[in-house]
């Protein structure tokens, strides 16, 4: 029986030892990859904090939104679209993890924008705009060519920019001040800064490569912003972040794929055995001589006939994971094992890795002239004068003979008009739904529609179905938002402001950890250990979650700390009274945490329950609190009932029934 129950234990610390691993990789993965990187072993995704307003400074708004010609039954999903539009919106301008909500006051429907990072309030307003708008768009057809004159005028002024160009690079090359040089000609001194080979233009990284630092091209680069005069200020190699000081590298690969069905982009594949099968004989195959022939002949990569599966140079993020690890791991030269990714199974040859550099150039640009400045680039498709105040509203359904979810759309009567004069021109031919300048989706008109319904179809979930008629109503339906307030906030903690709270927490976990190992010795070192455990723990929880980090969560976090820290000094209270009764360790233990467990639970209970109430009925700052202290009481429960229980159980054994001074208690 004691066999079996040590066996248990050992079984419960091997799984806590696991989850602890796993846990620093998701909150250092960063040092790991550096190392991993070097040792050729396989790298973990990198995942950053969820930074808040005032840690990251930002832009604060709330929006009004007038509701009062909405059904009641339909404000909700109307609130629900504009959110959606919104964030959308955002997210095309790269922001990165906008934070939107919505929330009622009396009457009143706001939405909470949050844009850490943005500090231009006028730009966060530009970005948002004021409503969504909803357009149906045909193909543009017409394609606008340069008459004779312009051609004319166009090879003219091209022909006198590189003349122009080339006087400036000779003036150059005799000596002449380069800085002049490009004020004179451009207005600024032309320094660029430093680039990597992918920030450049090819033409350009070309001629920068082979030159030495302070040297200037010996010949005019000419790209596709016409005729440049680059000077090499100088260059340096690239370092991996983690501070480890290895040079960053960049491979050259081709590949071959072979997808499968279910496979991300893969369109009539082979079943995953079939796909298999097919790359393990190719790779028995595989020569660096035939790899081209054998990927024109079989690769299922869009393509492929052209590219020969050539990628090009790039870095370690560039690819997805597995990809990369296996490219960047293999000899140069050399043909790797079969590597599945999410879009098939690949082979790669690798064909050539080089050292990563920077480049400080400055350059005089002569712009040359094209035609599309002439006449302007052609847009793929043109406005018809359907928009979203011809739509009624748009439902989802489904379709009665194979049960997939559709939507349907519903116009005014001048919009069934306009739809039915626009399907009837456009049968056989793509209509496109834009909504906000993006299209939705692009459905192709089988027969003119004179009802005036539409049904989109594709192969939508229901979930993405009820997404597509929600961002529709929210186009349609006449729901402005109002500005009632702005504010632009200041990173409350700069970098000097957080290196001294992080000195200042390092300082405070140092002294609890001094107090428990002073006043409780032996179960107070295995209690910093499950303290450090727990704080692994619930920091992965906050970056997988993610949960937004402001200084209001930070601060419902150390709160959490101190109360597993709280839960930690119950059960080392009731083990020294249960052990001066005179029981046994193994029973004084497992009764100490029996006894210590009804306090605990009912302490954690009534702050969960606080904190459910915060979490539901309230926003912002005070939310983050309540989010980061209810999952870390969780956590803290978990650290002190399972992980301090079982270090105790495994490490305080019989063998200290005669040394009770190590857990704080006299012998008798």
């Amino acid at each position: 029986m004691f066999k079996s129950q040590n066996s248990k234990i050992r079984a419960i610390f091997a799984s806590i030892l696991i989850l602890s691993i796993a846990a620093f990789l998701v909150d250092f993965g960063y040092l790991y990859n550096r190392v991993a990187y070097k040792i050729r072993l396989p790298q973990v995704q990198e995942i950053p904090f969820r930074l808040g307003l005032d840690l990251l400074g930002g832009t604060h708004l709330v929006y009004r939104a007038d509701v009062a010609q909405i059904p009641d039954n339909e404000r909700s999903s109307a609130i629900e679209g504009v959110r959606d539009v919104i964030e959308r919106r955002i997210n095309v301008f790269g922001v990165a993890e906008p934070n939107v909500q919505t929330a009622k006051t009396g009457n009143e429907h706001r939405i909470i924008v949050e844009l850490a990072g943005i500090k231009d309030v006028n730009e966060a307003i530009n970005m948002i705009g004021e409503t969504p708008l909803l357009e149906f768009k045909e193909q543009n057809e017409i394609v606008q060519k340069l008459t004779p004159e312009q051609q004319a005028d166009m090879d003219k002024f091209n022909k006198e920019a590189k003349q122009k160009a080339q006087n400036v690079l000779n003036r150059a090359l005799r000596g002449e001040d380069f800085s002049a040089l490009a004020t004179e000609i451009s207005g600024s001194n032309g320094e660029v800064g430093w680039l990597s080979s992918n920030q450049m233009t090819p033409e350009i990284y070309l001629a920068v490569e082979k030159l030495k630092a302070g040297a200037i091209s010996k010949t005019l680069v000419e790209d596709q912003n016409g005729y440049n005069v680059i000077k090499l200020i100088d260059k340096r190699v690239v370092k991996e972040e983690g501070g480890l000081g290895l040079d960053k590298k960049e491979i050259k690969a081709r590949h071959l794929l072979i997808c499968y069905e279910g496979a991300t982009g893969c369109e009539n594949g082979l079943s995953r055995d079939d796909a298999w099968k097919k790359i393990e004989d190719l790779k028995q195959q595989a020569t660096p001589t035939n790899f081209k022939s054998l990927v024109i002949s079989n690769s299922t990569e869009p393509g492929a006939t052209e590219t020969r599966g050539n990628l090009g140079y790039f870095k370690f993020e560039d690819m997805v994971e597995p990809f990369s690890q296996v490219a960047f791991s293999q000899p140069v030269e050399t043909i790797s094992d079969i590597v599945e990714t999410q879009f098939g199974f690949h082979l790669i040859y690798k064909e050539d890795e080089r050292t990563l550099y920077e480049y400080n150039i400055a350059r005089i640009l002569v712009e040359d002239q094209t035609e599309a400045d002439i006449v302007g680039l052609p847009d793929a498709w043109k406005n018809t004068q359907l928009t979203g105040k011809n739509l009624k509203h748009a439902l989802v359904q489904f379709n009665p003979n194979d049960g997939s979810s559709e939507i349907k759309l519903e116009f005014d009567g001048e919009g069934k008009d306009l739809f039915s004069a626009i399907t009837g021109r456009n049968v056989g031919k793509p209509v496109a739904i834009f909504l906000d300048g993006m299209p939705i989706s692009i459905p192709t008109v089988n027969e003119a529609i004179t009802s005036g319904d539409a049904v989109i179809t594709g192969r939508f979930t229901t979930k993405e179905s009820k997404l597509l008629a929600q961002r529709l109503n929210a186009g349609a339906l006449p729901v402005p938002i109002e500005l009632i307030n702005q504010q632009t906030v200041g990173a409350t903690l700069g970098k000097i402001s957080v290196e001294k709270s992080v000195q200042a927490s390092i300082i405070g976990l140092i002294l609890v950890a001094i107090f428990m190992v002073v006043f409780y010795r032996l179960p107070g070192i295995l209690a910093v250990f499950s303290l450090a455990i727990y704080g692994l723990i619930i920091l992965a929880i906050f970056k997988l979650w993610p949960v937004t980090l402001t200084l209001s969560g930070l601060a419902g976090f150390i709160l959490s700390v101190g109360m597993a820290v709280d839960a930690n000094i119950l059960i080392f209270a009731r083990l020294r009274e249960e052990l001066n009764k005179g029981k046994i360790l193994s029973i004084a233990i497992n009764e100490a945490f029996r006894r210590a467990w009804p306090s605990i639970r009912d302490g954690n209970i009534s702050t969960l329950l606080t904190c459910f109430v915060l979490i539901n009925f309230t926003t912002s700052i005070v939310k983050g609190f309540a989010v980061t202290l209810a999952l870390g009481v969780l956590v803290s429960m978990f650290s002190a009932i399972v992980i301090t229980k079982v270090l105790m159980q495994l490490f305080i054994s019989e063998k200290f029934e005669n040394k009770k001074w190590m857990l704080r208690v006299s012998n008798k």
